[in-house]
Order: structure tokens, then sequence, then C-alpha cells
């Protein structure tokens, strides 16, 4: 056999195409062969270099014969694909399934019907090594590659025809048609190796996660009388002492105290409460130290305060007549913007130190608040206390609508005397700032007895709300006892009634059951109870001897009938 490969006859394209393949042959070799004689190219990939031995694919132009290889012809009007580029250039194939993960296997359509595994073999083997081929007796087979990339190389092969030979017999002639194809292998294979890849990532991050962690504490070390010992010296060291008491704490959840060493576990308990006074001296130290640091910034502040106040002063002095007119507009315009910055600046550090003494304030007040006990009003003691509140709330309001009302005149008169700033602006300002301060505690003061007065109003509320509920019960009670009695009258008269006919007595469950047929809700016991609690009208019998014992009851109004 021999292998020919075809075009379609098309002279001056095939000439065209010729001279373009030899030019481009001569350059990649010589680059392939010695690349330092072109220092502007760098290294070409393998996957993109030309192989200096024979191509894979056959060439469109040239003739190769092969005793074994059929004839193979490309598809119609393929691009132009030179031999010098093998497997790079995209395949002019259509696949009609999408690539299966892992996929190894393709599916090869349209062998002829004398194709053999060797021939086969012989075509793909090109490819790459190739580890099962499953062949169909219906033109076409499964071929299993060892690589995932050689699946592509396949696909390239996808449309040639091919032929057996030179015969032209239906059997012997075919076109290929290359695919992708499942199999379980290849899945298999590809979920292992994911499987694998995503271990390997676990076991990273768990490497970098122990890398990243702080590390563990030192183990504690078991009890023994050496350690006790140097335990018992730690725990009198005050910079060891933190470490000391966790080995003591943990000696002691472990349960190692016994008769032997219960004074060594003594004497150490003993040495850690001698810590509590210096932990105590620490605290104390620290909150001197913090009180300090509160009183220095509080200092610092109010001079950083009292500057910015003569700041202040001398913008005001600038902005009046007799300097003010000497200024150019610019000049003006820059003084104005000054002295608004500063004033901004001003007024917020104002407020952080009204904020402190505000804040020292509340402190001392809530003080004052812990030392009064707390005590249970009653209901009256709470009306009054109400009252107190109400009146007390009206009186703060009506100061601190004066205190409004004289911030207000100020702000007024230091409007009227803008034009012309006076020497007492700095007085007034002061003063509108203490008002400011009183106002701001009348406020507190204000919200802080009206929130008492809404609760005070509210336990009033719900005090009233019990009172009304329990005359509700007796009320109820009441009824209920009326109405009992009266039920209870009604059954004496009817049991009085019913034992005047019978003047031998009547047993209780002859008198309930002739109540229960007047009212079915009649209780034996009930009624026995009522028959006891009156002697001198009704009184119970015993008659008859033995299992013949019965109790009666008589009405006492026979007893003179009984004598006679």
């Amino acid at each position: 056999m021999k292998q020919v490969l075809t075009t379609n006859p098309q002279p001056h394209k095939v000439r065209g195409q010729l001279h373009f393949m030899n030019l481009m042959r001569k350059c990649i070799f010589q680059i392939f062969i010695n690349p330092s004689s072109h220092p502007t190219i760098s290294p070409i990939h393998p996957l993109f270099c030309p192989s200096i031995h024979p191509p894979i694919h056959p060439s469109i132009h040239d003739l190769i014969h092969s005793s074994i290889l059929p004839s193979i012809h490309p598809p119609i009007n393929p691009p132009f694909i030179p031999s010098i580029l093998p497997f790079i250039l995209p395949s002019t194939h259509s696949s009609t399934m999408e690539r299966p993960p892992g996929c190894k296997t393709v599916f090869v359509g349209g062998l002829p019907e004398n194709a053999t595994e060797q021939l086969i073999m012989e075509v793909f083997g090109q490819c790459g090594d190739i580890t099962a081929i499953r062949k169909s007796k219906k033109n076409f087979c499964h071929i299993r590659f060892a690589e995932e990339s050689t699946v592509d190389k396949a696909l390239f092969l996808s449309g040639y025809r091919i032929r057996l030979g030179s015969s032209t017999d239906k059997k012997d002639t075919g076109r290929l048609h290359v695919d992708f194809a499942q199999a379980r292998d290849d899945l298999y294979e590809w979920e292992c190796r994911q499987r694998m890849l995503a271990r390997e990532e676990r076991h990273r991050r768990k490497m970098e996660e122990d890398r990243l962690r702080p590390p563990s504490p030192p183990p504690i070390v078991h009890y023994s009388e050496h350690e006790c010992s140097q335990l018992g010296d730690k725990i009198k060291d005050d910079g060891k002492f933190p470490e000391a008491v966790r080995v003591l704490l943990t000696w002691l959840e472990r349960g190692e105290v016994n008769r032997r060493n219960a004074n060594n576990f003594y004497s150490m308990i003993q040495s850690s409460n001698s810590h509590i006074r210096r932990l105590i001296g620490e605290k104390s130290q620290h909150e001197k130290e913090m009180e300090e640091a509160k009183d220095k910034f509080k200092t610092a502040l109010a001079g950083i305060v009292a500057q910015f106040e003569q700041i202040v002063s001398v913008f005001q002095a600038a902005s009046k007549q007799k300097a003010w007119d000497h200024f150019s507009k610019a000049q003006r315009k820059n003084l104005d913007m000054w002295r608004k910055q500063v004033e901004e600046i001003r007024n917020m550090h104002n407020e952080q130190l009204m904020d402190i003494r505000r804040e020292e304030e509340m402190e001392m007040s809530d003080d004052d608040m812990e030392d009064v006990p707390d005590s249970k009003d009653s209901e009256d003691s709470g009306v009054s206390q109400a009252e107190a509140l109400k009146e007390e709330n009206d009186s703060l309001r009506c100061q601190l609508d004066a205190y409004r009302n004289e911030v207000e005149l100020l702000k007024q008169e230091q409007g009227k005397n803008q034009p012309v700033r006076s020497e007492e602006d700095s007085t007034h300002s002061q003063q509108l700032s203490f008002l400011q301060q009183a106002l701001q505690g009348m406020q507190k003061q204000l919200l802080k007895m009206r929130d008492e007065l809404k609760q005070r109003e509210a336990e009033l509320e719900k005090s009233m709300e019990d009172k009304q509920h329990l005359k509700s019960q007796v009320q109820n009670l009441k009824e209920t006892l009326q109405k009992l009695q009266s039920t209870q009258t009604i059954q004496v008269r009817i049991i009085s009634t019913f034992l005047h006919v019978h003047p031998f007595g009547a047993s209780i469950e002859y008198i309930c059951s002739y109540l229960q047929r007047l009212d079915t809700k009649i209780n034996p016991s009930e009624v026995e109870a009522l028959l006891s609690r009156l002697p001198c009208t009704f009184r119970q019998e015993l008659t008859g001897v033995g299992a013949s014992l019965e109790k009666r009851w008589n009405f006492c109004g026979f007893e003179g009938i009984k004598s006679t």
C-alpha cells in the first residue's frame, strides 16, 4: 500500500502555497537549529516548534509511501495548514458534544469496513500513547489515550477521507469523524485526581493555619516534691506569679492534694492569698494615676481654652472701628475668616471642657444617690411623692424659662453691640457660657424629675388597678356566699318537709335521691355536712344491729310523738 495526500487541483494556488511553505521551513529550521543567530527571537516552545524529523501529519503537497498506512485525503476546502506547524493551529472538525471532564477517550467514526486495529494504531499512534482500542463491527471505534493533551491532537484528523491502497471499493474508503467520548474510567481518574488536589489543598491550608496559629502554652508539669518546692518559690515572686497560679490551679483540679502534701498546698494557697494586698495596691495606684492624668488633661485643656480666649480677644480688639478702618479690604476678609475659625475651635474645646465637668458632677450626684437607702412606699406616700415631684417640676420649669430669657437678653445685647466691640464682650461671653452650663444642668435635672414623675404615676396607676381588681374579687365572693346561703336555706326547708312525712327518719341516700329529683347537682357529702351543722333541727340516729346497722336522720320536732 501507499499513502497519498491530495487536494483540489488549483495550480496557481498550489504554486503560491508551496513557495510560502518553503520560505517558512527555511526560516524556522534555521531558528530551531541555531537560535543564537537571531538574538531578537526568543526560544520556541516545544509544542509550537517544528520537528526536524518528517511531520506527523502528511503535507498536502508531499507524497509519503508506506507499506502499512492507507491513503488519507484532507477535508474539502480546508484552511492552509503547513506541515511545519503540527498540532497547534485550530482543527476544522465540528465537535457535536462538550468535552467531558478528564476526557482521554475519543470516538472515531467513518472507518472503512476493512480497517484493522493495526491500521488504527498506525494512524492515531502518532498523536500519543494509546492504552486501549475498542473496535465495533459498525465502522467505528473508541480509542483511549494515556494523556488528555493527545485527544486534542487526534481531533485534527476529523474530516479526512481515508482509502486503503488504490482500491475504490466502498469497504476500503471512509471519512473520519473524531469526537469526544464519555468513559467511566476517564471520569473516575479525573475525580480521583480532583480529590487528590483537594487533599493537597486541605493539607496546604492546614499547614498554613498551623504556621499562623499562636504557639500552644507549655504543658503543665506533674506534681512532685521537687516541683512543689519550686512552685512555692515562684508563687512568692511577683513576676512569675500568674504562671505559678495556673500550675497550682491545674494540680488542684487534678486532685493532687492528699494528707501527706496538704501542708504544702496550704502554704502555696496562703502565698497566693498574700498577693491580694499587692493587687489592691496596684489597682489603687493605677486609679490614682488615671485621676492625675484626668486632672492634668483638664488643667491643660483649661489653659488651651484660656489661650483661645486671648486670641479671640485679639481679633475682637482688631475688629473695633479705630483699628478696623486702617486695614485693607483683603486684610479685613482674612481677619474675619480667621476670627470665625478660631471661634469655632474655641467653642469646640469649651464643649469638651464642659462635658468633663458635667461628667464629674454626674459622678458626684450618683455617689449621693447611692448613699440614700431605698424604701418601699405605700399608696398614700406614692401619691404625696407624685404631688411633690409635680410641684418641683413646675418650679424647675419656671427657673428654666427665666434662664432662657436671660440668655436671650444677653444675646440681643451682644447683637446690638456687634458693630462696635466693647471691652465687656469677654465678660458677657463668660456669663453666657456659665448661664448655658447652668441651663444645661437644669435641663438634665428637669428631665430626670420628669422621668421620676412618670415612674411614680405608673406605680400609682398600677396600685389603683390592683385595688379595683381586689374590690371586684370581694364583690364576687359576697355574691357567691349569698347565693350559697340562699341555696342552703332552700335545701333545709325541703329536707324538713321531707322528714315531716318520714317521722321515723331517712338515710342520707334516700334524702339525696329525693333532692336530686329537684336539683341534679346535689352532692351527698354537702348535704350531710349541712345536716351536721344544724344539730338543733336534725339529729342522726343508728338503728339495727350488726349487718343491719343503718344511719338515719330525724327531724327533732317528732321527739314528743315518739315518747307518747
